[in-house]
C-alpha cells in the first residue's frame, strides 16, 4: 500500500501522521515509450497504403488512437497526484485530501469521538473505509485496492486506540 506513517512527540504530545497516495506504476519515460510504441505499431499498416487515397482515411484513425492513449495516460498521471494526509493526536484527528488540481478538502474531529468504519458491502465499493465524527462521515483511501483498504482499517483502529491509551 502506498503510504507512510510517522510519529512525533514535539509540541502538545504524541502525534501520528499518515500520508496516502495512489499507485504510480509507470514513470514518465515508460509512458512516452508506450505512446511511441503504439505510434510505431499503428503506422505499420500505413506502409502498404502509401500513395493511395486509403492512406488518408486510415492515418487520422491511427493518430486519434495514439492521441487517446496519450490522453488516458496523462489523465491517470494527473489523478495520481491525489494525496490524503491524516494527523492524529490525543485532541484531534484531521484529514486533508489534496485533489489533483491542488484544491483541498478538510475534515476534523476530536479523537475521542472519531470512529473508523469498514463497510464490507454497503459502500460504493467493497471494503469502503470511512471516518465518522462531528456529524460527518468521510472516506479515506478511495484510490486503494480492496485488500489495502482492509489493511488500512486495521492500522487506523490500532493507531487511534494507541492514542487514546497514551
Amino acid at each position: 500500500m502506498p503510504r507512510m506513517w510517522s510519529e512525533s512527540t514535539e509540541g502538545r504530545g504524541r502525534e501520528l501522521r499518515l500520508v496516502l497516495w495512489p499507485h504510480r506504476s509507470m514513470p514518465r519515460a515508460g509512458q512516452m515509450a508506450v505512446v511511441a510504441g503504439a505510434y510505431a505499431i499503428g503506422t505499420i499498416p500505413l506502409y502498404g497504403l502509401l500513395g493511395t487515397s486509403l492512406f488518408w482515411g486510415v492515418l487520422p484513425c491511427v493518430l486519434l488512437a495514439v492521441a487517446l492513449l496519450w490522453w488516458g495516460l496523462e489523465r491517470s498521471r494527473r489523478d495520481g497526484r491525489t494525496v490524503e494526509e491524516l494527523a492524529a493526536d490525543r485532541g484531534m484527528v484531521r484529514l486533508v485530501r489534496t485533489e489533483p488540481d491542488g484544491s483541498e478538502r478538510e475534515w476534523s474531529c476530536h479523537s475521542r469521538w472519531t470512529r473508523v468504519t469498514l463497510h464490507r458491502s454497503e459502500g460504493p465499493v467493497p471494503n469502503y473505509v470511512t471516518l465518522r465524527g462531528m456529524g460527518r462521515e468521510v472516506e479515506i483511501g478511495a484510490f486503494l485496492s480492496e485488500d489495502e483498504r482492509v489493511a488500512l482499517h486495521g492500522e487506523l483502529l490500532d493507531a487511534l486506540a494507541s492514542l487514546r491509551s497514551s
